[in-house]
């Protein structure tokens, strides 16, 4: 008969770990390079739809004509010592820069109750957009340039929700 060893178990959910214990990450993004001025005046002329014959535009021309430009661009949003991140952690969202993730900015979850998609010219090419992260009708945060946006707020969103419900759980306990 053998004997199964039972592993030694810290969480009691794996994988969750309360925001009084420490900080977890859950999930991180990098922008897109429709972030800086001149990757949303890429968007602007990619997104030229004439002459709109199959893959025949001049959108199309544009972008294979500019990749010398847009290659440092995109190198740069991810470089070791300047390249930027997002990420939403049990308790803040924050921006991070450089190989180490220097903390640049954040906001605690707690100041922001809603969180709106903002288009500038030149990102929908890019499937980007900016975060405006409202409490009221303040605008506390913003992120530029999120790749997929959609996608990260409702990341950003349900953790809210789930700290806020755990706050207020934790409240009517005492």
């Amino acid at each position: 008969m053998s004997t199964a060893t039972v592993p030694n178990l810290t969480q009691a959910i794996t994988g969750v770990t309360p925001s009084e214990t420490r900080e977890a990450t859950i999930m991180t993004v990098w922008p897109s390079v429709a972030m800086y001025g001149p990757g949303r005046a890429l968007g602007r002329l990619y997104a030229i739809r004439w002459p709109d014959v199959y893959i025949f535009r001049l959108g199309n021309l544009i972008a294979l004509l500019s990749i010398p430009l847009a290659l440092p661009l995109f190198f740069l949003r991810i470089l070791p010592f300047v390249g930027t991140r997002y990420t939403v952690t049990n308790r803040r969202i924050v921006v991070l820069r450089g190989i180490v993730g220097k903390e640049e900015k954040s906001v605690d979850l707690d100041r922001f109750d809603s969180v709106e998609v903002v288009a500038q010219p030149g990102q929908e090419w890019f499937d980007a957009a900016d975060l405006v992260f409202k409490l009221g009708n303040v605008e506390t945060f913003r992120l530029e340039g999120v790749s997929r946006p959609e996608a990260f707020r409702h990341v950003c969103l349900k953790t809210h929700q789930a700290h806020a419900g755990v706050k207020k759980a934790r409240q009517g306990k005492r």
